[in-house]
């Protein structure tokens, strides 16, 4: 059987059924909705797929529409907005049954030379001496769970929080609205820098949303609210390798209205920041009947 990064790759294989129209698998998981990471990498890749290879993505916004179904393949239809001498504009609606689930449109440029600056890093711990996301769990309630177990065994990175995670309401008294994790993919991406750059998409709408979450509840146990991702916006800064360890540092800056704003800054090893993200979710008070679901994670929006 692949490993989960094999899968990953599998998962970003779309398949060309005509001229700029492709179809994605949805693997058909014990999920409400698809994940919407996997929609924005999908996405990404019918939207590379039409360009000559040249011009890496340096930006790319979405908007999720309406929650996917697992185990239902997924369209993506791609339209050749832009072949200008220094950009490449894509638009590309992701389709499943018939209704449109997603759409992104995706910029691609050269790197030119220019001013060199940027914010630093944040000081944190290394990834080698934090615990794994099983490890914290295990440690906590003394086994892991079947559920979790199985979500372990099919997670594609390896995620590790800087800082360690609160299990009680008590624990989160002055909790500021930020999260740090450590991330890379659990196994090698090979050498296609497209695949890269759509794994990290995948991964960027991992926790993004935990920044938000902070204050008000833990990340892992029962949830008081239902989540799922609104929009999504990237900025690629420099090459990357998805399966080295990068530092995703979040927070959000408001939460309102039902809503709640995050913003994320991807760094390598070396301090350089990679990319930049910014993404709004939904949180609806769940009922009490709903909120015995566990975990957390980005997903597509209901729309409504």
């Amino acid at each position: 059987m692949a490993n989960p990064a094999e899968r990953l790759v599998d998962l970003l294989d779309l398949e060309r059924i005509e001229q700029d129209i492709f179809r994605g698998l949805s693997p058909d998981e014990s999920l409400q909705r698809v994940f919407g990471g996997q929609v924005a990498g999908q996405a990404l890749v019918a939207a590379g797929r039409t360009t000559d290879g040249l011009r890496p993505v340096h930006s790319l916004h979405a908007y999720f529409l309406r929650p996917g179904r697992p185990g239902v393949p997924i369209v993506y239809q791609v339209e050749r907005i832009r072949d200008g001498r220094s950009f490449t504009t894509r638009r590309v609606v992701a389709i499943q049954q018939g209704r449109t689930i997603f759409n992104l449109t995706a910029s691609f440029h050269s790197a030119e030379p220019g001013i060199e600056q940027q914010l630093p890093m944040p000081e944190v711990p290394g990834p080698e001496g934090l615990p794994t996301l099983a490890d914290e769990v295990r440690s906590h309630l003394g086994a892991l769970p079947e559920a979790f177990a199985r979500m372990d065994r099919r997670q594609p990175f390896d995620v590790r929080y800087v800082e360690r995670l609160r299990w009680t309401d008590e624990e989160l008294k002055g909790v500021e609205p930020r999260s740090a994790v450590w991330m890379r993919a659990v196994g090698p991406l090979g050498d296609d820098p497209l695949v890269h750059t759509c794994a990290l998409t995948y991964a960027s709408d991992m926790m993004l949303l935990d920044a938000v979450r902070m204050p008000v509840e833990p990340l892992w146990g029962p949830r008081g609210f239902d989540m799922a991702s609104l929009d999504h916006a990237m900025w690629f800064h420099r090459p990357f390798r998805t399966d080295e360890w990068f530092l995703y540092d979040q927070e959000s800056p408001v939460a309102t209205g039902g809503r709640g704003l995050a913003r994320g800054r991807i760094y390598d090893r070396a301090g350089r920041l990679l990319v930049s993200v910014v993404q709004e979710g939904l949180f609806r008070p769940l009922r009490p009947a709903e909120s015995a679901a566990e975990g957390a994670g980005g997903g597509a929006a209901d729309g409504g």
